[in-house]
């Protein structure tokens, strides 16, 4: 074990020794020694984790000369290595910011709250302005929560979405959530009492590139809210009609759980990919983009299709 290493579990032991003996001076003693195999393993996992050089400088090389600001975090599952680039930089979540609010959702189905195929009534005072699905809806139609989070998640219709978050218990208490689970940065802004200088800069919503990428991760590991209800977010976000972006570089018999965002400038999008020989997180997001056009050739969508088809190529 390296030096560094000692040190950080010799301060480890002199931090948790003390406590334990007065809260677990009831115990058994071998929950007291599960409880330290579990710090211990947490110091492995946090060693164990390294910087993908090559792959970084690749990455960094695509990224060169992008007009904009550029956050990235890769996670390679198979080999436990990383790629951080602006990775704890706080970046608009444009339409990601509905993966908070899915969560939000079905935490709320896992306390009794909802049901997934609770019923909801729709009024035309929902209506956000734009081109939904839902707001073709008549007054007064029902519509299963289900399906509105179908919506929201599968074709990022913001009627549904805002809806949704009204459902959900609104901003605040999405927030609320994040901060339990241990996300300082991600953030719902709209429609959020208190949130108004946070909107004005990065809009609906706010993340860092590795916060987004933790929330997939920890999801795919069962560990966010737990089982069954992480595998039905897992589910919801491998039906993303949005497929041209990053999506497109991956084969299509690959599983894919993906989520993007897109506002004039900033595109974003987060993915994890699961492949026979690949098994990876990643997370981008731009701001500041100069570009600011809506077709296929823009210069973000562009990174992102370069970036993706590397991570591809270089896991295989």
């Amino acid at each position: 074990m390296k030096a560094t290493n000692h040190l950080l579990v010799g301060k480890l032991y002199r931090l948790t020794i003390s406590p334990i003996r007065t809260i677990f001076s009831c115990m058994h003693i071998k929950s007291v020694l599960l409880f330290l195999l579990l710090i211990l393993g947490v110091v492995h996992t946090i060693s164990a984790q390294k910087t993908d050089k090559k792959l970084t400088r690749q990455i960094a090389q695509i990224m060169n000369g992008f007009h904009g600001q550029v956050g990235i975090y890769v996670h390679d599952l198979h080999q436990n290595k990383v790629v951080q680039i602006l990775a704890d930089t706080v970046f608009p979540t444009a339409s990601m910011v509905k993966i908070p609010i899915m969560i939000m959702l079905m935490d709320k189905m896992k306390s009794g709250e909802l049901a997934y195929h609770q019923p909801f009534t729709y009024s035309d005072s929902l209506v956000y302005p734009g081109v939904d699905m839902l707001a073709s809806f008549k007054s007064n139609e029902k519509i299963e929560l289900s399906k509105l989070m179908l919506l929201m998640l599968s074709l990022s219709d913001n009627t549904a979405s805002l809806w949704l978050q009204q459902i959900a218990g609104g901003g605040t208490r999405i927030n609320a959530l994040m901060d339990s689970l241990g996300y300082q940065q991600t953030r719902v802004n709209s429609r959020t009492a208190g949130r108004e200088a946070n909107r004005n800069a990065y809009g609906w919503g706010q993340t860092t590139p590795y916060e987004m990428a933790n929330i997939m991760e920890r999801m795919v590991a069962g560990h966010l809210l737990g089982q069954p209800y992480d595998a039905k977010m897992l589910r919801l976000l491998g039906r993303n009609y949005w497929d041209e972006e990053a999506i497109s570089q991956i084969p299509a018999d690959v599983f894919v759980a993906s989520k993007n965002g897109a506002v004039d400038a900033s595109r974003s999008e987060v993915l994890f990919v699961n492949g026979k020989k690949a098994s990876y997180i990643f997370c981008i997001c731009t701001n500041h983009n100069s570009d600011q056009s809506w077709e296929s050739n823009n210069e973000a969508w562009e990174l992102t299709r370069k970036i993706s088809k590397l991570l591809w190529d270089y896991y295989h």
